[in-house]
């Protein structure tokens, strides 16, 4: 079992980053959008708290920023039909704290709002993992806490990281400039879930 990573952070996109170790061990990691703002500079060190998926193709690491986080991934999986990228898809559309909250008060429209969560897919969430998320209410973390790039590099970011999370490159686009229309916000995280606002009241 792999429970965490330090080491320097050699490369890192909107979706996944690579760790390398002073074993000299590179390794890459799925990660939430909210992890991406908390990340140093490349080269410099980094630390995350990871969850080992093993499937029959080969084995994945997830990255995050606190076990809460990465409790909240594997408890997401333990409902039926969420793969660790529906689960992954979640925290980065909503930030872990919105995702329990959703589940909790049974907000059907926030959860089926996330591509690849229809409404069914809501509902088994809610039935199944109602429950499990009192443990979570006064320990997830919202979204991570960022810098304020500029509009350009930041609205940029924002529409790739929407359209790894499986909108089209058009409406990711639309709802970017529409989020950063109504006020900027801090960090690319917030314009993302900006936007994610924006593309769910369509």
């Amino acid at each position: 079992m792999i429970a965490r990573l330090h080491g320097t952070l050699v490369a890192k996109d909107m979706d996944r980053i690579q760790i390398l170790t002073s074993g000299g061990v590179g390794y890459e990691l799925h990660i939430p959008i909210g992890v991406l703002e908390s990340l140093p500079r490349v080269g410099e060190t980094v630390s995350l708290h990871t969850a080992l998926i093993v499937k029959e193709d080969g084995w994945q690491l997830y990255g995050f920023s606190t076990p809460e986080d990465r409790a909240l991934f594997y408890t997401l999986r333990s409902a039926s039909g969420v793969g660790p990228a529906l689960a992954l898809g979640l925290i980065s559309a909503l930030g872990s704290a919105r995702v329990v909250r959703a589940i909790r008060d049974r907000d059907f429209a926030t959860l089926s709002g996330v591509p690849r969560v229809g409404k069914k897919t809501a509902e088994r969430l809610c039935v199944e993992l109602g429950d499990k998320m009192k443990e979570f209410a006064a320990d997830v973390s919202g979204s991570a806490p960022g810098g304020t790039p500029g509009a350009d590099s930041g609205a940029a970011d924002a529409v790739r990281a929407l359209v790894a999370l499986g909108y089209n490159a058009a409406d990711a686009e639309k709802a970017v400039q529409k989020a950063l229309d109504g006020g900027k916000p801090g960090g690319t995280a917030d314009v993302i879930r900006a936007a994610l606002a924006v593309l769910q009241k369509r």
